[in-house]
């Protein structure tokens, strides 16, 4: 599955499943305040890739093609862990919009939760959102463990948080590559590195294959973001689902801002082939596997 029209094609039948998981999953949720419940219905439902779901369940699939290994978790197990982590990116999306962060109107070319709702509301939204996906977490059992303080640890205070905690401080300051690749690490990287590590694991994955398949992840996860940048730079807000140039209205950290819309893709382009390498060379052949690689290379190259 090497075309973009096929591998575009079988992200949207995933999302399908994904979203009808979904779905299931918050219908299930008693006692939730009505308009909570929209404000949270709004964000999780307003579109989107859910390119980290994929991740971790093309590579459960792709893991599971070497019969020598024994998945952790069944299938259905690993889509609720797919779900937990989609809950866990549209939390952050929610917060990442707020007038105290990014300031955002639009996501996934909808209104942002805080526009259609209030303040108050979009952050207990996210709030509820990233509470429920470690509940669902927590229901995988010991298998789980793992996956979760992985999680745990890329959203955290030295993860994801720290990353937008470093993004704001470096708003119109001076900035480094340097700087900006340790912000992407932890502002996008990581949870994209623990999705690919998590689906592996519960796949049956030993701990150095997993180790490996996480580093192939950050490489990933790293050319994702800089083709995320480079989009905000060149693309519309039709092309993005969010407001167009704000990167640099904000005086983002980016390697835009580094060393230019050239050598920004150069590097991109960079990481993106180094992942995918890493990436190829740990998983079993197949056509799974060939399907995942596929999608790691659409990540970075959004013109596919």
């Amino acid at each position: 599955m090497s075309s973009g029209s096929g591998i575009r094609a079988a992200l949207a039948a995933e999302k399908r499943g994904v979203e009808a998981q979904l779905r299931q999953l918050m219908r299930a949720e008693r006692g939730i305040p009505p308009r909570l419940r929209q404000a949270m219905a709004h964000s999780l439902f307003g579109g989107g890739k859910r390119l980290r779901p994929a991740l971790l369940l093309w590579i459960y699939e792709a893991i599971g093609q070497d019969r020598r290994r024994r998945p952790r978790v069944t299938r259905a197990a690993a889509g609720a862990a797919a779900c937990a982590l989609e809950m866990i990116h549209t939390y952050s999306l929610i917060h990442d919009d707020l007038p105290a962060m990014d300031d955002d109107v639009l996501r996934r070319g909808l209104p942002t939760c805080h526009v259609v709702f209030d303040e108050a509301t979009a952050i207990l939204a996210g709030d509820g959102l990233h509470a429920l996906a470690f509940g669902l977490l927590a229901r995988l059992g010991e298998p789980g463990l793992f996956l979760t303080e992985l999680i745990a640890r890329a959203v955290g205070p030295a993860g994801m948080v720290g990353g937008q905690q470093d993004d704001i401080d470096a708003e119109g300051s001076p900035v480094t590559a340097a700087l900006v690749h340790r912000i992407h690490t932890r502002k996008t990287a990581l949870l994209i590195a623990a999705a690919l590590a998590g689906g592996a694991w519960l796949g049956g994955a030993g701990r150095s294959t997993v180790t490996r398949i996480q580093e192939a992840g950050n490489y990933l996860g790293l050319a994702f973001q800089g083709a995320d940048d480079l989009l905000d730079a060149t693309g519309s807000a039709a092309q993005l689902g969010k407001t167009a140039g704000k990167d640099a209205a904000a005086g983002k950290a980016t390697w835009i801002r580094v060393e230019g819309l050239t050598r920004a893709r150069r590097r991109t382009e960079r990481l993106g082939r180094k992942g995918c390498y890493l990436l190829r060379n740990v998983l079993p052949k197949g056509p799974l596997a060939e399907r995942l690689l596929a999608l790691a290379v659409l990540m970075w190259r959004r013109d596919r």
